[in-house]
């Protein structure tokens, strides 16, 4: 990954970049400042090419997809257009940072980044090769006008996956630390085992992921912690309540290492999900945030909002899937859609002075 220099100049311009319409009246002394964090699934985002020891020959153009120039090239022209639009409600220039699943490597990332509608505003990538036997993997897009990365790395669990799991092997933990226009963040971003592994395997990983945090609270408490991911699991789910130990309710998220998961409410009240299958929704596209994301001083960062971005041509018209996510392929046909997925996304805001 390049080195890239910022002046404190480039910092203030990215700040401005960043300020988008009000919520509601600011103060005269007071300038209110938005940014964007979101998470999306990119649904076996394949290029043409055979990658050697991975299982990826559905996607070749003799594979049961049949994937070719044509398909790949428009998958990559639908998932920059959602990815380019991703927090525009609330931040002029987009998503800050941007957590993938379902990528295959790095080459698929430059194609990706190379798509005018996110060349135009200059996202750059994290990745590394990870284990998974079919060659997905987790990555990151990040805007560095808003974003600056010091840390990258993953974390990788296939030892001990594959202790647990009598030698199954799953994905990795990208972890990103760095500067969110001048405040300390750790993304961590996810891409947990299928309900198909069972539950035990995803409360391994939640397990896992807790341990990381607590990490990182005791030796950098200030830090910002956001974990993204799709995590196969509901918010109401064990591996999240009990082994990553994500609290539902913000009123008990108290403790200095504690989690706020503010998607129970969207998927149990207001009743929306991310993934549909035969008139069932299911929320697995989670981002949760550390107590210090959490309450009403903003005089730093504070979560203020989650929202499921699902425009309308992004969401399927007719069919059994209909009001859900408009794919890609269904039943191995190629739709010339985007993802079984919708992204979700969360807008952080806090106050400077004018």
């Amino acid at each position: 990954m390049r080195k890239i220099i910022y002046s404190f100049a480039a910092l203030l311009a990215a700040v401005a970049f960043t300020s988008a319409r009000p919520e509601g009246k600011e103060s005269n002394e007071k300038r209110t400042i938005y940014a964007g964090v979101a998470f999306y699934n990119q649904e076996n985002l394949f290029d043409t090419i055979h990658d050697e020891g991975k299982n990826d020959y559905d996607f070749l153009p003799d594979g049961s997809y049949h994937w070719n120039s044509h398909k790949y090239n428009n998958k990559l022209a639908n998932m920059s257009r959602v990815l380019s639009e991703l927090c525009t409600d609330r931040v002029k220039g987009g998503a800050a940072f941007i957590g993938l699943s379902e990528v295959e490597n790095a080459r698929v990332l430059e194609d990706l980044v190379a798509q005018p509608a996110l060349k135009e505003k200059g996202f750059k990538f994290i990745h590394f090769e990870g284990d998974d036997r079919r060659g997905v993997d987790v990555a990151a897009l990040y805007n560095p006008k808003m974003f600056r990365p010091k840390s990258c790395k993953l974390i990788s669990v296939t030892e001990e996956y594959k202790a647990f799991s009598n030698g199954h092997i799953t994905r990795g933990v990208l972890l990103v630390e760095g500067s969110l226009l001048g405040e300390d963040f750790a993304f961590m971003v996810n891409h947990w085992p299928s309900r198909g592994a069972g539950s035990e395997s995803r409360e391994f990983m939640g397990r896992k992921v807790r341990a990381i945090t607590d990490s990182l609270v005791a030796v950098k408490p200030n830090t910002k912690i956001v974990i993204m991911g799709d995590l196969n699991d509901d918010p109401d789910d064990k591996c999240i309540v009990e082994a990553l130990k994500a609290k539902n309710d913000v009123k008990k998220v108290k403790e200095t290492n504690d989690l706020y998961n503010p998607w129970y409410e969207t998927l149990r009240k207001k009743g929306q999900g991310t993934l549909l299958w035969d008139g069932m929704w299911n929320l697995f596209d989670q981002i949760i945030v550390s107590k210090n994301l959490v309450g009403k001083d903003r005089s730093s960062f504070t979560m203020f909002k989650n929202e499921i971005f699902k425009p309308d041509y992004i969401t399927s018209k007719s069919g059994r899937n209909a009001g859900g996510p408009f794919r890609t392929t269904l039943s191995g046909i190629w739709q010339n859609g985007y993802s079984d997925h919708f992204p979700t996304q969360i807008y952080l805001v806090k106050e400077i002075d004018k």
